[in-house]
């Protein structure tokens, strides 16, 4: 067979990928990849990403939130389940909240040569893994200063111990004095349904003149038995933070140029609260999972998931109702709990686990007017849902929706494919953003296999495309105040603060990014012809570097006879590359693995010609 027989086919696939049945079936579309987008149609490669901040921090990041104060610094703060953080400049500080302090006397000890120091505080109520810091500390053990936060390791309910940077020069019992400042209790990474036999920590430990045994656990408490993982919600109140981690009360965190203070608890709110969210333009707090009020002992009354209560306008320490105060508070109905909220339109849009609701201040007498704008279409975790340019858009537990007037279910191309890959233990890890400067909405999740999130899926609803890659971000902020989007991440070497796209970044931290794109099988009347293949004219804009092309035929949809060509190396100087290939089916593949290389599809074409029925 002559090449001057074939004509060359431009091969032009709908953008997106289309993962709702087979390869074979999804004929004229892109089929799989990673880190790849689509613009007018066309793919091109995910933009890379550097550090922030040189330096790691404790936990997995749950939520995120980024600002410019009234000084135009430019911050971000964000919780994870041991501490919360803040970022400005080129430092990251902890401002996690101390839960208590106490002045002790007496209640050192040390062992000659160890960093190891034992705390005596009775009935301290910390379990291991959880931080105290000590102020007004004496030296202890001839020469161990306490300066910085530690970790406690717990030996009994009396007594912990600490690791310091310099061993002691002395063994010594009972000695020194400080104020103890305990952080709030670490919380949980992952979602569990109990611990068992061998969950608690063991740990043999010999202090001075403490000891536990082989074998003894640790204390364990109520509250190392949950389902749910540590969350946080956090939001402006003009430049400072109103945060809150689910379960807990509801902290402020006030901006400032220095050291930045602590966070600390909003007085007279509720104490136990699941999520927060600040009304627009009417500034009142609103608490979603909270204490209901109690007219007769106090503001704070039995819990309730479905509560929805708000405080005074302008005054988030005020949470009484009363004719003199805008505060108040409502019972959703449909769901078991509420799960999350975002501001939408003047308003607060709410979801339950089962139903959808708006949130609209209407002043006085009713200060909110409630109303349900769905069922049976709840949120998959507190953080599934944005508001893109008004309308809410979301991620539920088997579908992916939006409300433009009514709640519809968007038409996902990958929807089977993600759903069957989620880790739905881990479901409330799922995080929503969006990325303005693409005009794309973006879910982290975790798949399975996965306790942590380590995939994505985008949503482009300007182009109306689906697509999903690897990542390892557990929470994302848009480019409106650092100029890139701002992300949390975790490796092997620790959890970051991240720059994600900078312009003309093309590598992730330094290092070559993999990124890979597939289409879906094509064929010849219906498979009733070979095809035969001799030539290739690739049009891609490549910056440096190359990409690696190859082309997989099969004679038939199920074979395991898979033949490939390639993969072939193409740079922005590569006019054609020969190549023979024959097959009934046939799929091309486009791959990079340098470092730095930013590449896009044009319009590549392919000599191809029928070659008979056999």
């Amino acid at each position: 067979m002559s090449s001057s027989d074939a004509k060359l086919i431009k091969l032009n696939f709908v953008a997106g990928f289309h993962r709702e049945s087979t390869q074979y079936a999804e004929e004229g579309k892109w089929y799989d990849g990673d880190r790849v987008r689509f613009r007018a149609g066309k793919p091109e490669v995910l933009r890379g990403f550097d550090l922030r901040v040189d330096e790691t921090f404790d936990g997995n990041a749950r939520d995120l939130v980024t600002w410019s104060d009234n000084n135009q610094f430019k911050r971000a703060l964000w919780g994870t389940e041991q501490k919360l953080y803040e970022h400005n400049g080129d430092q990251i500080f902890d401002v996690t909240p101390v839960s208590v302090s106490v002045t002790l006397a007496n209640v050192f000890g040390t062992s000659a040569g160890s960093t190891r120091v034992c705390v005596s505080d009775g009935s301290h109520g910390r379990k291991t893994g959880d931080f105290v810091f000590f102020t007004s500390a004496a030296v202890i053990g001839s020469d161990v200063t306490l300066d910085d936060v530690y970790p406690v390791s717990v030996i009994n309910s009396n007594v912990y111990a600490i690791e310091v940077s310099g061993a002691a020069g002395a063994t010594s019992t009972e000695t020194g004095s400080a104020t103890f400042h305990y952080l709030i209790a670490t919380g949980a990474e992952n979602a569990v349904t109990g611990l068992g036999y061998g969950a608690a920590a063991y740990q043999a430990t010999v202090c001075a003149s403490q000891t536990r045994a082989w074998n003894q656990p640790t204390t364990v408490g109520a509250s190392d038995f949950t389902s749910q993982i540590t969350q946080w919600s956090l939001d402006n109140w003009g430049e400072d933070i109103i945060a809150n981690r689910r379960g807990g009360p509801i902290y402020y965190w006030e901006t400032t140029v220095a050291t930045p203070p602590r966070a600390v608890i909003v007085t007279n709110s509720p104490t136990t609260v699941n999520s927060i969210v600040v009304s627009p333009n009417d500034r009142h707090l609103i608490a979603l999972g909270s204490n209901v009020f109690n007219t007769t002992a106090s503001p704070t009354g039995a819990f309730d998931p479905m509560t929805v209560r708000w405080s005074n306008q302008e005054d988030f320490s005020n949470w009484t109702p009363s004719v003199s105060s805008t505060s108040g508070e409502t019972i959703l109905t449909d769901g078991t709990r509420i799960v999350g909220a975002v501001r939408s339109r003047n308003a607060i849009t709410i979801w339950t686990d089962n139903s959808l609701w708006q949130m609209q201040y209407v002043g006085p007498p009713f200060i909110f007017n409630f109303r349900q704008l769905g069922t049976n279409c709840g949120m998959i975790g507190p953080h599934a849902g944005v508001d893109y340019n008004g309308t809410p858009i979301w991620m539920g537990y088997e579908n992916f929706y939006a409300y433009d007037g009514q709640v519809r279910n968007l038409p996902a191309t990958i929807r089977r494919y993600i759903f069957d890959d989620l880790n739905i233990d881990q479901k409330d890890k799922v995080y929503a953003g969006i990325n303005s400067e693409f005009k794309e909405i973006i879910w982290l999740y975790p798949s399975n296999g996965s306790d942590e999130c380590d995939k994505y899926v985008l949503y482009s609803p300007e182009e109306n495309y689906w697509a999903y890659g690897t990542c390892f971000w557990t929470t994302f902020a848009d480019r409106t105040v650092f100029g890139n989007t701002i992300t949390t991440g975790v490796t092997a070497a620790g959890s970051n603060l991240y720059n994600n796209e900078p312009t003309d970044i093309f590598t992730g931290n330094g290092s070559a990014l993999t990124s890979f794109l597939e289409s879906s099988d094509f064929d010849m009347a219906d498979g009733n012809e070979l095809m035969f293949m001799d030539k290739i004219i690739p049009d891609f804009d490549i910056n440096t570097g190359n990409l690696k092309f190859s082309v997989k035929t099969k004679d038939y949809p199920e074979s395991t006879n898979v033949i490939e060509k390639g993969p072939f190396t193409i740079s922005n100087t590569t006019q054609k590359v020969d190549m023979r290939a024959r097959g009934r089916q046939a799929r091309v593949r486009v791959s990079c693995n340098n470092t730095g290389t930013s590449w896009r599809w044009g319009s590549l074409r392919l000599a191809l010609q029928p070659d008979g029925g056999r």
